[in-house]
């Protein structure tokens, strides 16, 4: 599949595991002759990077942590210094609300205060703090700069008791299109996942009453009629940071199995 990325310096964080590594060994196999790959968890980071070199590519493994100011401007300096340069940035890491609190009601009116913010910080403050990072060498880019952000079907509709993810996701639309006005000609575009089958899904699904149920009700509303897989989203990631996307910036897509193409839910 020949989009083109060949040649291209690739960052991607969020990069241990799920869509993160799925998106990271496609931009590999699809001709990406670099890919930097960062996660918190150096150890699931470091297994992404030997998968991306065997599939040709050079691999640079970071460990980061995305509320730390500091932790992002040296991933994107040690990237753009290791292989010269960066064309493609993937900004995927994110996090949900119930992965920094117990218990089963965390809506709107009881959520903690540090849980919000430590969603904030990874899912939106450390997107923008990337690109603000990375803008100088993708401007500096001769091979069809692009930014490429993990936004959600719950930053365009409201879903219980994840309202700190919802907004975020919400504002990483938004922050997708001033970026694709203020960067221009660096394209930036997102993509807005539904049920995926990823730890993050799973971790969610661990914090229902009843998982089973859960799983269920988020997978009713789609025509199609399971959970989504990383490797799918991974392409359409790539299509979206390939030459073959040169025309389209500013633009949130959608990967959800139809759940949003209608109003009704499966029996």
């Amino acid at each position: 599949m020949d989009g083109s990325l060949k040649g291209k310096v690739a960052l991607v964080t969020g990069a241990g595991r799920g869509i993160g590594r799925a998106i990271a060994v496609e931009l590999a196999r699809q001709g990406t002759s670099a890919v930097a790959v960062a996660d918190l968890d150096e150890t699931a980071v470091e297994e992404t990077a030997d998968l991306v070199r065997a599939e040709g590519a050079k691999a640079e493994a970071v460990g980061c942590d995305l509320r730390v100011r500091d932790d992002i401007e040296a991933m994107v300096t040690r990237c753009a210094e290791r292989f010269g340069g960066l064309d493609v940035l993937v900004n995927n890491a994110g996090v949900i609300d119930t992965a920094f609190t117990t218990g089963h009601d965390h809506g709107v009116g009881s959520l903690p205060e540090e849980v919000w913010d430590a969603v904030y910080e990874v899912n939106l403050k450390a997107v923008w703090l990337t690109t603000r990072f990375a803008a100088p060498y993708l401007r500096r880019s001769t091979r069809g700069p692009a930014i490429v952000n993990a936004a959600s079907v719950s930053g365009l509709v409201g879903f219980p008791n994840c309202p700190a993810y919802g907004v975020t996701k919400a504002g990483v639309i938004h922050l997708t299109k001033v970026t694709a006005v203020d960067l221009a000609p660096v394209r930036c575009n997102c993509f807005c996942p539904g049920v995926i089958d990823t730890q993050l899904t799973q971790e969610y699904f661990a914090a229902a009453e009843d998982r089973e149920a859960m799983a269920r009700e988020l997978v009713a509303p789609q025509l199609v009629d399971r959970l989504g897989r990383p490797e799918e989203v991974a392409r359409l990631v790539c299509f979206l940071a390939s030459d073959s996307a040169a025309f389209i910036t500013g633009a949130a897509y959608v990967v959800d199995g139809g759940a949003l193409a209608w109003r009704g839910v499966k029996g």
